[in-house]
């Protein structure tokens, strides 16, 4: 591998570990440009190596909160199961679409991250909500459902979905917005996981970048968290700047689909 290939994919991956510790969410949505763009991989290739490295992320992330207890597991496993059989199909759908044009599709969904973002996230009131025999008619559609919708957007695109996966898990169940967070991470693991099997089982997985872009994500989280703690009093500034890098890189991205296409 050329010297400016290993540099590149650890500067990458260092980027979206610093927003993912300095915001708390966002920043794997810049994993697949930066893989396309930067690191120069194929865009089928980009985007299964990206699903290897963001689930790897989250799984990190994921211990860490379950040794917090803030993991709603019945809920959680029961989103993420549906998830799997979406991301499943979205990826096998997402291969057999020109790649141009999936990097065109991605764009435009980076520029509607981008504007999620900006939202001010919604809070669940049901602390103690709990997947059982009395609660189960009325918590599994909603779970299976979006968990479904969801996994299959993940599996399209190679992304983890968390931003989507949050409001849905508090929609579905009320569940405090810290306890979807930690949930979520059981999904955007297994949904990453998938998409990055069934690219890989086509050979379209980059293995040495995806363990770079892993080991500078987890050096740029460290900084990132402990940048965080120093500019608390301006995340919501920090999530604005962010949000708009995400939509510039999404309309950059949308113009290059396009211009390939044409």
């Amino acid at each position: 591998m050329p010297s400016i290939t290993i540099v590149l994919s650890l500067l990458s991956g260092a980027l979206v570990g610093l927003s993912l510790g300095l915001i708390g969410g966002g920043g794997s949505i810049l994993a697949v440009p930066l893989m396309a763009y930067v690191v120069h991989l194929p865009p089928h290739v980009a985007i299964g190596t990206s699903a290897v490295a963001v689930a790897a992320s989250a799984f990190t992330n994921l211990l860490g909160h379950a040794r917090a207890g803030t993991v709603k597991w019945p809920c959680a496993i029961t989103f993420g199961l549906s998830g799997v059989l979406g991301a499943a199909a979205g990826a096998q759908l997402g291969k057999s679409v020109n790649g141009q044009v999936l990097l065109a599709g991605f764009g435009a969904l980076m520029v509607l991250v981008a504007l999620l973002m900006l939202r001010p996230r919604r809070e669940g009131h049901d602390a103690q909500v709990r997947l059982g025999r009395a609660s189960a008619a009325r918590l599994l559609p909603p779970l299976i459902g979006t968990g479904f919708a969801v996994g299959a957007l993940s599996g399209f695109f190679g992304i983890g979905g968390g931003f989507l996966i949050v409001p849905g898990l508090v929609t579905a169940t009320a569940m405090p917005l810290l306890n979807a967070i930690g949930s979520s991470l059981v999904s955007v693991t297994t949904f990453g996981a998938t998409t990055a099997a069934s690219y890989a089982a086509s050979g379209l997985v980059d293995w040495p970048v995806a363990g770079l872009f892993v080991l500078g994500g987890l050096a740029g989280g460290y900084i990132g968290v402990r940048s965080a703690r120093v500019l608390a009093g301006r995340r919501r500034a920090l999530t604005f700047v962010f949000s708009g890098v995400v939509a510039v890189v999404g309309l950059y991205v949308i113009a290059r689909g396009v211009a390939r296409l044409l």
